[in-house]
This record gives C-alpha cells, sequence and structure tokens, in this order.
C-alpha cells in the first residue's frame, strides 16, 4: 500500500486556517471598538494572501480528482459533485437561519425565499467553494477528452476575464468562475506538480517567496489587479511558494506539519461551520461592548481563528456522535442502502 503523501494535507491546513482568519480580520476584527492600525496590517497582510489561498485549496482540489473524473463510467463524479452540492445547499440553509440571529454581522445572508434561490444558484454565499468544486468536476467531465494544450490556456483566459471584474457583482461568482483553471491545471498536470514539489528545497522556497512578495508589491503599487491576465499570473507565482513552503515544511518541520496534516484532513467541517460561531463570538462581544487593545489586536485574530476551529471540529464530533453526521456527508444513507442490497 503506497504511503500518502503529506505536503498536500499540510497545504489544505495552510489554505483553510488562512480561510478562517481572513473572515475572522475582514468580517469581525475590523469592526471591533478600538481596532487601528494593527488591524489594518491584519486587514493588508490577508488581502496579500488572495492570490494563495483558494487558488492553492483548488490544485490540490484537482490533483485527487481524476479518478472520479476519468472513471468509464460517470457515476463516481456525480457521486461527489452530488455529494458537495448537497453539502453546500445544507448548510446555506442552516446558514441563513443562524445568521438571522446576528443581524449586524457583516455577511450575505438571505432574507426571502428568493434571496436564498439565488444563493442557491448564480450567487454564491461565503460557502461558494463546495458549488464551484460540483461545477469543476462537471466541466472536468465535459471536456476530459480535449487537450490539455487546449483546456488550461482557455482555463486561463476565462480567469483573466473574471479577474478583470467583468463578470457582474453577483456573491462570489467571479471567484467560482476564475478558479477554475487551478482546478484543471491540478487535474491535468498533477504528475508535472508532483515533479516541482519532488524538487523543493528551503533556498527555492525563499527565492519563490522573494518572487511572490515582489509581484504582490509590483501589483499593488502600480494598480495592475484587474490588468487582463496579471492576477491569474501572480496566483501562479503564489501557488507556486505555496506547494513549495508546504513541501519544505512537511519535510524539515514536523512539529508544524503534523497539527497542520490533522487540520487538512478535517477541512469540511471546518469550512461550513465556522461562520456560524465566528458571528454568534461577534454578536456576544459587540453586545458586550468589549473594546479591544493594540495588543490584543495584534494577537486577538490568531487567537479567535484558533478558538472558531476548536469549535467547528468539536460541534462536528458533537453532531457525528448523535447521528446527524448525514449534514456532511448527505449521499451516506443511499450508499449504506446500495452496499446492503449488493450484501443480499
Amino acid at each position: 500500500m503506497t504511503a500518502r503523501v503529506g505536503w498536500p494535507d499540510v497545504a489544505k491546513g495552510v489554505c483553510i486556517i488562512l480561510v478562517v482568519l481572513w473572515h475572522v480580520v475582514t468580517k469581525h476584527a475590523i469592526a471591533v471598538s478600538g481596532a487601528g492600525p494593527v488591524t489594518d496590517a491584519w486587514a493588508t497582510l490577508n488581502a496579500q494572501l488572495l492570490p494563495l489561498r483558494m487558488p492553492l485549496f483548488f490544485l490540490i482540489s484537482g490533483m485527487f480528482a481524476a479518478r472520479a473524473v476519468n472513471a468509464p463510467a460517470g457515476t463516481p463524479w456525480r457521486r461527489r459533485a452530488g455529494r458537495l452540492a448537497a453539502v453546500y445547499v445544507i448548510w446555506v440553509v442552516i446558514q441563513t437561519f443562524v445568521l438571522a440571529l446576528t443581524p449586524d454581522f457583516d455577511t450575505a445572508r438571505a432574507e426571502n425565499g428568493l434571496q436564498l434561490l439565488a444563493q442557491l444558484t448564480i450567487s454564491p454565499t461565503n460557502l461558494w467553494y463546495l458549488l464551484a468544486l460540483a461545477v469543476y468536476l462537471l466541466v472536468a467531465r465535459l471536456v476530459r477528452h480535449v487537450p490539455t494544450a487546449v483546456v488550461l490556456p482557455v482555463a486561463f483566459v476565462i480567469a483573466a476575464v473574471a479577474a478583470a471584474g467583468v463578470i457582474p457583482d453577483l456573491g462570489n461568482l467571479w471567484q467560482l468562475v476564475q478558479n477554475l483553471f487551478f482546478f484543471l491545471a491540478g487535474l491535468r498536470l498533477r504528475s508535472v506538480i508532483e515533479r516541482f514539489a519532488a524538487g523543493a528545497t528551503p533556498l527555492r522556497m525563499l527565492m519563490l517567496g522573494g518572487a511572490y512578495v515582489a509581484a504582490v508589491g509590483a501589483v499593488g503599487v502600480l494598480g495592475m489587479r484587474r490588468w487582463p491576465g496579471v492576477w491569474p499570473l501572480l496566483a501562479v507565482v503564489a501557488v507556486a511558494f505555496g506547494v513549495m513552503a508546504c513541501v519544505t515544511i512537511d519535510r524539515h518541520a514536523s512539529v508544524i506539519a503534523r497539527p497542520l496534516r490533522w487540520v487538512g484532513q478535517r477541512t469540511l467541517p471546518i469550512y461550513v461551520i465556522h461562520m456560524i460561531p465566528l458571528a454568534l463570538i461577534d454578536g456576544a462581544l459587540r453586545g458586550s461592548g468589549w473594546v479591544v487593545t493594540p495588543a490584543g489586536e495584534a494577537v486577538w485574530p490568531i487567537v479567535l481563528t484558533a478558538v472558531v476551529i476548536t469549535v467547528c471540529l468539536a460541534v462536528h464530533a458533537g453532531l457525528v456522535r448523535v447521528g446527524l453526521g448525514v449534514l456532511f456527508d448527505p449521499l451516506r444513507p443511499i450508499d449504506r442502502m446500495a452496499q446492503a442490497r449488493m450484501a443480499d
């Protein structure tokens, strides 16, 4: 049996932590009374990580989607896409009801049936990653016989158009469109990515990190964010650095890699749950009149990110224990019935 490669789990762990941190900063910390320059620095740092977070997440997802996409029968990809879409629907509905308790929390929430329908289709919520993966699996299946030399350039052009602000501002629809390139790159170029990862060294990581910092700085200073092709190219540099960094951590920093791998194997419950405890904590703190100090500004986003992730994993464990694991895998009962029929 082949041993599980560690660095993709490290990458997933890093990405989900950065997703939670992003929401902690942009939806909570900047609204806290007393927040100042330190919180602004947190917001700026998080903004510079935008080309890294989700593109790397989708690259890893694409790398492990080949078996489902290329299976002779269509069942594997349909089951995976259906599961993702069902989880998206379930948790958008749950969020709609829970977030109604925190009206001052700055995130999209449906206030009527029409808005809910839009969030489930053309105007994805903060849970858009799940819907994107379902759509990407469908697209990948449809173009599975099209040469990579055609698929990836077309996907890159689509990403460039989306990043240029051409797509209407419908929730996270633009993100769904522009990240297709990285999913397909992970799917079609897995062997290339694995060879790239195999050659990772601390020096190469530092060099790519320097290139990423320089590129981010140039894009910001020159106002190139929406220039055609700039954003996906910047994300390519960021993802290359991310892969190199995660491989390096996995090889040379086991004390850091071990917990990141553990978290990376549990990204789904963290992703679907995290906005709920964050909103409830935000509401409780605002109601208490809590004011952050400059020292608190520096550490509070890290502390709250850790608290939210811990709460998510605890809630997940509790829901599974009481028989509600179906909220995270809605097709499990159907799979069990199918297995039971086969056993008979």
